[in-house]
């Protein structure tokens, strides 16, 4: 399930206000909720990053264990460019200081790249 969760009527009025300017950008409806925050509990492991635990291979290469995945900075953003959210030159500047190597620079380019295609 896609969700934004509020904790006051400020972010409300935001995610809302936010979720209808992208619309004009969709033909598709966008589907994620805006639900006022209740009691988190964090997904199982498995669940945790799930777009970049499709690839493993870049997965792997991050050295990460399964709690430092959930708070990676890093992570987060590389589960989101390659689940096709952004484009590479934002993925740059987004990632600008985070330590990646050129295989994993062009790994994310290419993914990016077959994204758009569609």
């Amino acid at each position: 399930m896609s969700a934004i969760f509020y904790h006051s009527t400020k972010q409300k009025l935001l995610a809302e206000q936010t979720r209808d300017e992208q619309q004009k950008n969709h033909v598709s409806p966008i589907v994620t909720k805006i639900v006022k925050a209740g009691t988190f509990y964090d997904a199982e492991n498995y669940h945790q990053k799930y777009i970049l635990r499709q690839h493993r291979d870049i997965l792997d290469s991050l050295h990460l264990t399964d709690e430092e995945l959930i708070s990676s900075a890093l992570a987060c953003k590389l589960n989101g460019y390659l689940g096709g959210y952004g484009n590479f030159e934002d993925f740059l500047k987004d990632t600008e200081g985070m330590t990646l190597t050129k295989k994993q620079l062009n790994y994310v380019e290419q993914q990016l790249k077959k994204a758009s295609e569609f």
